[in-house]
């Protein structure tokens, strides 16, 4: 039992020892390209593991971000038909 205990800190002090990396925002994504293209690289070479990550979310959020603008598209009001249309 004493050994089960010990193998079971261990196995938890060690699954706390992950990868300490800052989770960056889509802004600053969308003004370090090569930054976002590394990450976005990572994320899909091991997407089972990182796809879900912040950084990847926020890496792709600002490549589509970045698409959409250049393709000039603008923002419009929600339209609640609720309200008659306003």
């Amino acid at each position: 039992m004493k050994k089960l205990f010990i193998a079971l800190c261990v196995a938890a002090f060690l699954a706390g020892c992950g990868e300490n990396t800052p989770v960056q925002t889509v802004d600053w994504y969308k003004t370090h390209e090569a930054e976002r293209s590394t990450m976005i690289a990572k994320c899909k070479a091991n997407p089972g593991e990182l796809n879900a990550s912040p950084n990847c979310i926020n890496a792709v959020t600002a490549a589509n971000h970045l698409t959409v603008e250049k393709r000039g598209y603008t923002k419009h009001a929600p339209i609640n038909a609720l309200e008659g249309g306003k």
